[in-house]
Parts: structure tokens; C-alpha cells; sequence
């Protein structure tokens, strides 16, 4: 926004080379705006032209002002040239530290006439200085959360209407990474890095060899794949087409060498790596390899989430991360992972996982709905992935199996 009196122009400095590039084509008059659409760390200078009457401008001795700014990567940016060619840089944080100045200085405001009033009023007016904050930092709350529900409405319902979509469009792109980063020498795309949600694609995770291993360990346990039936239960579904196994991991050969022993290990590893908690292989579920194939009708994973996406409290003993690693992806239908929420399209690439946790480690709440996710259907060929569901608070005495799928352990459901 243009607010300092006088025509400007706005150029990207080049980071290779110096250079200037022009931006705003015209000028931006006084009172106008330009949109720009740039990348975080990059650099961008204002100049004011001359006056087109004078010749002129208006800076000490006739010179010209400039001034410069940096992208960031918080939310709701706003550069606003004022009076002098100055930048006032407003973002998210920002607005939120006015906000709360511009509060707290409307009680002392109110504190201050009622201390000229009655000088010997000292306690209650601290007890009327802290009900006015509290009145005015319960009245953002509110229309934050206003706010920010009606947001997640939309966004839901956008969701749901393109998920029919993304599946049949053959010639979608995987969704762009925020960041790259390796992990023991392997390619890691962050995709969505929240407290409560995290999604990374991992190249390269698991070999043929260990694929080959699980699949020959798995073949005479194939059957119908379940999904949970919202009792506590799991049960078969007309949409789900796919084959599963559960895969025992004998951690007992892992100094041997056994391949599932270390890719299971390295599971935990990467997830120890993101997450604070130092997850053992102690009473968690078996790994589960799946094979969607095409029949009369395609294979399709409904939108779920693999444990509660409700913004709520962790319950001890589920789920808070998974893992699905791709051994053989289909020749049509690329079975792709939708995080319909977070609009995060994963193109599965053979070796490669997906990585993704649903629970802040810091305020133990479970994410609201961005890793609620949906398999596309595969067409042609086969999809055959491997895939670790990871709980929290498991062990030899509690395993996974203690629990139903409701998160309450059996016992306790027993006894209600």
C-alpha cells in the first residue's frame, strides 16, 4: 500500500547478482496497492520518483527516498510505504502485538482516570485493570475463533467437493514442498510442518530387498482389508478392495541382519527423529503390508484419519504417527495419498514413504482434521505398500492390542 504522498516504484534485488528488476509497471500512484507474489528471504527496494509537475522529489536536498524490505514467512503481509518513504511492515505477528498494546493501553487509559479520582484506590483499580484485560483478551478470543471455524468450514467443504477430482485428474503434480531437508543422506520434501501435523515424503526409505522380504512373509496371510466401524470394532467395507497382512517383526534376528527387522528400525528411528519421545518397538502394532488391485470396481481408501484428528486431548496408548512405504506402485490410478485439508497431493514414488504425525508434542493435542487422508483408486496394475501405525504410551504390559479402536483399552470398557 502507497501512503507516503508520492509516486514510487518497487524493485527485486537479484541475490545472484545485485541487479534491479522492476515490479510495478507503472508506478504505483499514492493511495494504489500492487500485489506481489514472491518467496520468503527475498529482497525488494522502494524509490520514489520525481514529482511530474516539479521534476522533483521530495527528500532532503530534492533526493529521492528509498527504503527496502524482506519477505517473510509469516501470515497476512502487508508493506505500507508511509509519509516519508518508510516501510511499515505488517504481518500476523504484528498485528497481534498492536492489538495487544492497543488493548493494555485502553486500561491503562481507564486506570489512570480512575486513579486521579480516588488516589487511595490503589487495589481496586489493579482488580479493574485486570477485568479490563481479561475483557478485551476474551473478546479477540472470540472473534478469532469466530474466525478461524468459519475458515475450517470453508475449507472442509472446498475439500470434500474437489476430492472426486484430484483422483481422476491423471496429469495432477504432487504438491510442492515447503522445504527439503535429508535425513542419513536421504531426501526428505516437508510438505505441511505444524505442531499437530507434520507430512514429509521420504525418497528412497526401504529397498527391494526388504520389500521382497515382507512380501514373501505376507502372502499366505492375505485377506480383506477392514477399516474401523466407529464401535471399537473394524469391519469389511464394499469400497475397501484391498488385501492385508499383519507382518511380525522378529526383533530377536535384528543383529543377524534380518531386512524387516531393519526396516521396522528404521521406522522408529525416523520417527524419533521428528518426534520427541523416543518410541520403542515395545508393544506397537505389526507392520501391515496392503495390495489394492483392480477388480469389478476399484479399490478406494475412503477420507479417515488413522487416529483421532479432533483437536483433543492424547489418549494414552494410540496412534500418533504413521508411516506408508510404496514397494510396487499401479501402472494407471497411481493410488495417491490425498490430504484433502492440508491440499497436499502425494504421488507415491516406488521406495519412497510417506511420513505423517497428528499430535502437538508440546500441548499433547491431537490435530484437527489436516491429515485426515484418502487413497485414490488404483486402475491398472497393482499398489502395494507397507505401512506403521505408531502409538504413544505402549509397552510389553500395555500393547496396542489392549486397546479397541475407540482408544479405550478393553479392560476399562469391561468394566463401564
Amino acid at each position: 500500500m502507497n501512503e507516503s504522498g508520492r509516486r514510487v516504484e518497487v524493485h527485486w534485488i537479484n541475490p545472484d547478482d545485485g541487479s534491479f528488476v522492476l515490479q510495478s509497471t507503472p508506478d504505483i500512484l499514492n493511495g494504489a496497492s500492487l500485489n506481489l507474489n514472491s518467496y520468503v528471504g527475498h529482497n525488494f527496494e522502494v524509490r520514489e520518483l520525481p514529482g511530474k509537475k516539479t521534476g522533483v522529489c521530495a527528500g532532503e536536498d530534492q533526493t529521492c527516498r528509498v527504503d527496502r524490505f524482506t519477505v517473510k514467512s509469516t501470515h497476512d503481509q502487508v508493506v505500507i510505504i508511509a509519509d516519508g518513504v518508510s516501510i511499515d511492515h505488517t504481518d500476523s505477528k504484528t498485528i497481534a502485538n498492536r492489538s495487544a498494546k492497543s488493548l493494555l493501553d485502553n486500561c491503562k487509559v481507564m486506570a489512570k482516570s480512575q486513579l486521579e479520582a480516588d488516589p487511595q484506590s490503589a487495589l481496586s483499580i489493579l482488580e479493574s485493570m485486570g477485568a479490563c484485560v481479561e475483557k478485551g483478551v476474551a473478546l479477540e478470543i472470540e472473534r478469532a475463533s469466530e474466525e478461524i471455524a468459519f475458515q475450517a468450514e470453508v475449507r472442509r467443504g472446498m475439500a470434500n467437493l474437489i476430492e472426486n477430482y484430484t483422483c481422476a485428474d491423471m496429469t495432477l503434480n504432487a504438491t510442492e514442498p515447503k522445504r527439503t531437508e535429508y535425513w542419513q543422506k536421504r531426501k526428505v520434501e516437508v510438505m505441511i510442518d505444524r505442531p499437530s501435523a507434520k507430512i514429509h515424503v521420504i525418497e528412497d526409505f526401504l529397498t527391494p530387498e526388504e520389500c521382497k522380504a515382507v512380501e514373501e512373509q505376507a502372502a499366505p496371510l492375505l485377506h480383506d482389508a477392514t477399516v474401523a466401524d466407529g464401535m471399537g470394532g473394524s469391519k469389511l467395507t464394499e469400497s475397501r478392495k484391498a488385501k492385508q497382512a499383519g507382518i511380525k517383526v522378529h526383533w530377536d534376528k535384528e543383529a543377524e541382519g534380518d531386512l524387516i527387522a531393519s526396516l521396522s528400525r528404521r521406522v522408529y528411528d525416523y520417527v524419533n527423529h521428528v518426534l520427541p519421545f523416543g518410541i520403542k518397538e515395545n508393544g506397537q502394532e505389526d507392520l501391515i503390508t496392503l495390495v489394492g488391485v483392480w477388480t469389478t470396481k476399484p479399490d478406494r481408501y475412503m477420507p479417515h484419519c488413522d487416529g483421532d484428528c479432533n483437536g483433543l486431548n492424547f489418549k494414552t496408548g494410540q496412534r500418533m504417527a504413521t508411516i506408508v512405504m510404496y514397494c510396487d506402485i499401479p501402472e494407471v490410478g497411481g493410488g495417491q495419498t490425498r490430504f484433502r485439508n492440508s491440499n497436499v497431493h502425494v504421488i507415491p514414488k516406488k521406495y519412497a514413504a510417506t511420513f505423517f504425525s497428528y499430535i502437538d508434542p508440546v500441548t499433547m493435542k491431537m490435530d484437527s482434521g489436516f491429515t485426515e487422508h484418502s487413497g485414490c483408486p488404483v486402475l491398472v496394475g497393482e499398489k502395494k505398500i507397507v505401512t506403521q501405525w505408531v502409538r504413544l504410551g505402549v509397552d510389553d504390559e500395555n500393547p496396542w492390542n489392549s486397546f479397541n479402536t475407540l482408544g479405550i483399552k478393553y479392560t476399562d470398557a469391561e468394566n463401564q
